[in-house]
């Protein structure tokens, strides 16, 4: 079955000038415009095409990657409002619609909101939403402690980013878990550090594991001492912020990324500071 908004593995059943008729394997058809294809297909040849409604309503395809899809949020752009609502910049021919009821907050042209795309249930028009919170749900989880996650940034609070996991559900980086700047809209990788009650969250955005959270940091350091003719004025007993600011890194993940290139024999630890060998 054919969906809206998502991409569809498809088949060229018919090949003519105008451009390509493509159908599923229950036989349902969508048209794809000559003008939207930049290589050269043929019938009986399988493409993965991107369907949504048109103007009246008829499906529409397109081998164009979209910035949104159905059910998944976005950092878009605003391009113009009027008495219907707010349109936005989806990369596609015709902005997406976001109707005044799901403006969950005054959008002005030419800034950028995190939407989320839904499909109309009586017209299977596809529109934008900005009332992000009820999207979002933690009732029941997809995902397990350790896991790899898609992470988007919806808000700086009080104790880290909140963030929008896996496009469905919350989580929170706490504050010392940020080794980067991050602003509304990112989008990275992340990782679930502890389901908490009730569903919460922790997310991390550094690798899970002692080795794959040392490594890093150990090249971290020694790519600064390298810069700095083998020799950083830091130890254990530096100030935290002096470490954060030179190395972008909390003292505890210095500490271990130290003590691994100590044992290993590539550093020196003297009073003053670190010394490559």
């Amino acid at each position: 079955m054919i969906q809206f908004g998502k991409f569809n593995d498809l088949k060229v059943s018919k090949a003519e000038d105008s451009g390509f008729t493509l159908i599923d394997d229950e036989g349902t058809e969508v048209f794809l415009p000559a003008e939207r294809v930049s290589e050269s297909l043929a019938e009986g040849d399988a493409v993965s095409a991107f369907v949504y409604p048109g103007i009246l309503g008829a499906k529409k395809a397109t081998l164009k990657k979209p910035l949104i899809a159905l059910g998944e949020f976005a950092f878009l752009t605003v391009n113009s409002t009027d008495e219907q609502g707010v349109y936005v910049d989806w990369g596609m021919d015709k902005d997406l619609l976001i109707p005044p009821k799901q403006e969950g907050e005054r959008m002005e042209e030419g800034e950028s909101y995190i939407i989320f795309m839904y499909q109309d249930r009586e017209s299977g028009k596809l529109y934008g939403s900005n009332k992000i919170e009820k999207r979002l749900s933690n009732d029941d989880l997809t995902i397990e402690e350790g896991e790899e996650v898609e992470l988007m940034v919806q808000r700086e609070s009080d104790m880290g980013f909140a963030v929008i996991v896996n496009h469905r559900h919350r989580g929170l980086v706490f504050e010392n878990e940020v080794f980067q700047d991050l602003e509304v809209g990112d989008t990275l990788k992340g990782y679930v550090k502890k389901i908490q009650p009730e569903n919460r969250l922790d997310i991390t955005i550094r690798p899970m594991g002692y080795r794959n959270t040392v490594d890093p940091d150990s090249r971290a350091v020694m790519k600064a001492l390298e810069e700095s003719e083998g020799f950083l004025p830091l130890t254990d007993k530096s100030k935290p912020d002096l470490i954060m600011v030179e190395l972008n890194m909390s003292k505890k993940a210095f500490k271990r990324a130290i003590g691994s290139l100590y044992k290993e024999r590539k550093i020196e630890i003297k009073e003053q500071g670190i010394q490559l060998v």
